[in-house]
């Protein structure tokens, strides 16, 4: 049986042991890939924000695992924040709009 959660799960992937400081490369390799999926997906500066059931989420992070390693990169750290609610559904663009309402608001 699987979970059937709606989840929002903020993902940083970092290759290892590089020759470069940089990550860009990897992060549009991987960044492509998540795009592919039938998930939503909000790029940001430190990650990519998935959108989804809990299992379709989690089973495209172990794939964008596999899908990196296929293309070379030969060790990736990953942080996996996750959060779900029960009582509504939201999205990613709901809770900024929210805090953003909220901060316009605060400002007259």
């Amino acid at each position: 049986m699987g979970v059937k959660l709606h989840t929002l799960a903020d993902v940083c992937m970092v290759p290892l042991g590089t020759s470069s400081a940089s990550v860009s490369d990897f992060v549009a390799l991987i960044e492509t890939r998540i795009r592919q999926s039938n998930l939503k997906s909000t790029l940001h500066s430190a990650g990519t924000t998935i959108e989804g059931p809990w299992d379709e989420v989690m089973e495209l992070i172990g794939e964008v695992h596999q899908y990196a390693h296929d293309n070379g990169y030969v060790r990736i750290h990953t942080e996996i924040r996750c959060g779900t609610r029960v009582d509504k559904f939201q999205t990613a663009q709901d809770k900024m709009d929210t805090v953003n309402k909220k901060i316009q608001n605060l400002q007259k």
